[in-house]
């Protein structure tokens, strides 16, 4: 199985070349949906809920999603908040990004977390994140006596008093 190949797209009459890769999913129930674009440009895919959940104010849930996924090496995948459940209701993932590796293959799962004062219900086969693939790009470090200077050095969190 390949699992990277270039497909060539027009989105508002611009030819567009973007990258597709092919991810193995199981399911632990047939009538779940397997994550899909809800738009051509979208950039994330919806993920459903596979149970019902309360989750209350100010609360913390992880919620299944009755999938697994098989990533191809090289990539990761970033599940992410959808932006209409985070402004309406005060719900979004609270790890945003959080990672699926891609040598994990258990279920995935959404740490999502109610910031409102009302108790939110998920219900299954809700929409309740994105997720968007990612390339993976790994790190050496090297340790070293000094680093280079910069114009920032090391001003941190408000450093430029915005």
């Amino acid at each position: 199985m390949t699992a990277e190949a270039e497909v060539v797209v027009v989105i508002a009459e611009a030819v567009v070349t973007v990258t597709n890769i092919k991810i193995g999913v199981t399911r632990q129930s047939g009538d779940l949906p397997l994550p899909r674009y809800a738009t051509l440009g979208s950039s994330g895919l919806d993920i459903y809920a596979n149970e019902s959940v309360d989750i209350p104010p100010m609360g913390v849930a992880m919620v299944g999603s009755g999938l697994s996924v098989e990533i191809p090496v090289g990539y990761e995948i970033q599940v992410r908040s959808r932006s209409g459940l985070a402004a309406k209701n005060g719900v979004f993932v609270l790890n945003s990004p959080g990672t699926i590796d891609a040598d994990y293959r258990g279920e995935i799962k959404v740490i999502l977390a109610n910031f409102s004062k009302e108790l939110y219900k998920v219900n299954r086969l809700d929409r309740i994140a994105q997720l968007i693939p990612a390339h993976v790009v790994r790190a050496d470090f090297a340790l070293s006596d000094t680093l280079s200077e910069t114009e920032r050095g090391d001003g941190g969190f408000g450093h430029t008093g915005e």
